[in-house]
């Protein structure tokens, strides 16, 4: 009989977000008359803008025409996409043949590993997205899980708590192949400042390891004068990999559509240029995104597509301000919400699936329990702005009232 590919036994629980559905299903089950509000996955909830939807329907159209129908897209997407990117969201400090499209920088986050080998080593931020962590596991990077210490045995957890700022000490941080770095951070919400990133460069450059940077949530950055992109920083594209994505920025959660960027610079320690390896990898494992989804893409990044995505972009952080300021009425501690859509809740020693249900069954709110993003995440809980204004301002309300006795306990 084949046998299974032993990596995947050593995923050491379920996944978060999986859990999260099956107690809100459980809830539901026990109160079907619940009106449950979801501050929990960060999933989208405005509708795409028309003019961008107008895209789609040109693109859906010409594929039923034979003048105009297409097949397999270009390799590595379509060259006006990729030179949008360049251009319009890198102001070129990247070129557009080093922008590869994909189907969602989660995907490409999992494709990545195919990169590097099983003897690879890898560092994650703690708190961090548990795909970096859960791709690393599966493409058998990791070792063995340690329930007592909730960390897998090769991975080097890069603690950013509140105790320093939400950046590691990287002089004691160990040297690793592979590290990956999302900014804002997703869970936290916070931004590392340009001397913060310009030390994770050298860092990077000084082990001669390779830097993925997850950019996600870069447009959501509220200071022009911060850093949008790790190639602002000198000496990135000998070290960085940067991936994003248009899921939050203009909604395309479930039209699914992304990038990677590779410069030409980076290098193995053999000299093979990373790039010739990525390619072999899109071509080998993936057919190109979706034509109609591309369509919409450069629709997103001409003027009046970047106009609306601000107007998207405005809306959820006026969401997190509501909610933040409704949670810090409370005495609680928040962080986050301020350059990204997440508010990170220090819940004062209390455990965050606990809290979890206190907000499922006292508030019918869903949220993240923070343990779900490592170790550091442990006495958190994250709440997600992507919400409609209405369910933003009722939630708001019941954390004021509802949870009042129940969370300040």
């Amino acid at each position: 009989m084949t046998q299974r590919n032993p990596n995947l036994a050593k995923l050491h629980a379920t996944y978060l977000f999986a859990e999260i559905a099956r107690r809100k299903q459980q809830f539901l089950q026990e109160n079907p008359d619940a009106r449950l509000i979801s501050l929990g996955i960060g999933d989208t909830t405005s509708p795409i803008p028309q003019h961008i939807v107008e895209g789609f329907h040109h693109a859906a159209t010409c594929l039923g025409d034979e003048a105009t129908y297409t097949g397999y897209e270009e390799a590595f997407g379509r060259f006006e996409l990729r030179k949008r990117i360049a251009n319009k969201l890198y102001h070129s400090m990247v070129e557009a043949e080093e922008v590869y499209i994909s189907d969602g920088s989660k995907c490409d986050i999992a494709r990545l590993q195919l990169l590097f080998g099983t003897d690879a080593s890898v560092a994650v931020q703690d708190p961090s997205y548990p795909a970096y962590v859960g791709s690393s596991v599966i493409a058998g990077k990791t070792g063995s899980f340690n329930p007592d210490t909730e960390q897998y045995e090769k991975i080097v957890y890069m603690a950013c708590t509140k105790e320093n700022g939400f950046f590691p000490d990287l002089s004691t941080t160990p040297r690793a192949d592979i590290i990956y770095f999302c900014s804002p951070n997703n869970p936290t919400g916070e931004t590392p400042t340009r001397q913060q990133l310009e030390e994770l460069v050298a860092f990077t450059k000084k082990n001669r390891s390779i830097l993925i940077f997850d950019t996600a949530y870069s447009t959501f950055i509220q200071d022009s004068d911060s850093v949008h992109s790790i190639y602002e920083i000198e000496g990135a594209r000998e070290v960085a990999i940067e991936t994003s994505s248009f899921s939050k920025m203009i909604g395309f959660t479930g039209v699914r559509l992304g990038w990677t960027v590779v410069p030409k610079e980076l290098r193995y320690d053999d000299g093979t240029a990373v790039a010739d390896d990525w390619k072999r990898i899109l071509s080998t494992c993936f057919n190109g995104a979706s034509n109609i989804a591309q369509i919409g893409g450069i629709a997103a990044l001409d003027p009046e597509g970047i106009e609306a995505s601000r107007h998207l972009i405005n809306a959820y952080m006026e969401n997190a301000k509501v909610l933040r300021e409704a949670v810090e009425l409370k005495g609680y501690t928040c962080y986050g919400g301020v350059h990204a859509p997440y508010i990170w809740v220090d819940l004062n020693g209390k455990k965050s699936w606990d809290a979890f249900d206190e907000f499922l069954y006292d508030a019918h709110i869903v949220s993240t329990p923070g343990a779900g993003f490592g170790p550091s995440g442990e006495g958190f809980l994250r709440l997600s702005a992507f919400g409609k204004k209405e369910d933003i301002q009722e939630a708001a309300k019941r954390i004021k009232t509802v949870l009042q006795e129940k969370v300040s306990s």
